[in-house]
């Protein structure tokens, strides 16, 4: 029992100081990846230098496309502009005019399930800003016909045969 408690206090102080050279094989040992993880990291390394490849290939004919066609496009440049800024206003129309429609479509949608008393999200907010705007208009005609007794009044004061 002795022996097994001093094993393992030796093996424990091993494993707390500096690494040394057995105890690193035996880590590398138990952590030894399989032939599935092996095959893995292989295709791996093939197809991303396969990518890689791929990539500094696309670059180079980028590059060369650019240095042949650039003086065919500064040449051609007359033509492109306003073409380009043609292509542009007429795809920005459509584009604008599709949203305009969907944000139509949308409102008329909504305004139909608020009158038809489906309660559509918001609807609670048209309701206060509604009772908001007729309490208002209320305290502004109450407002209207006090002030215009008082200029009535006013009025004949200034004028007491009126």
């Amino acid at each position: 029992m002795a022996d097994r408690q001093g094993g393992q206090s030796r093996r424990t102080r091993q494993q707390r100081g500096p690494l040394s050279g057995s105890l690193i094989l035996n880590r590398l040992q138990k952590h030894r990846p399989s032939t599935c993880q092996v095959f893995g990291m292989i295709a791996l390394a093939i197809s991303g230098g396969i990518l890689l490849l791929l990539t500094a290939l696309t670059m180079t004919a980028t590059v060369i496309g650019i240095m042949v066609f650039s003086p065919f496009l500064i040449i051609s440049s007359p033509i492109w502009v306003p073409f380009a800024a043609l292509i542009l206003f007429v795809v920005a129309g459509f584009l604008s005019m599709f949203c305009f429609g969907v944000v139509a479509v949308a409102a008329l949608a909504w305004a139909y399930r608020y009158l038809k008393g489906f309660h559509p999200p918001g609807s609670d907010r048209v309701d206060y800003a509604r009772s908001r705007i007729a309490c208002t208009a209320s305290h502004v005609k109450d407002y209207a016909r006090e002030y215009g007794e008082y200029l009535h009044n006013k009025v004949k004061d200034a004028a007491p045969g009126a």
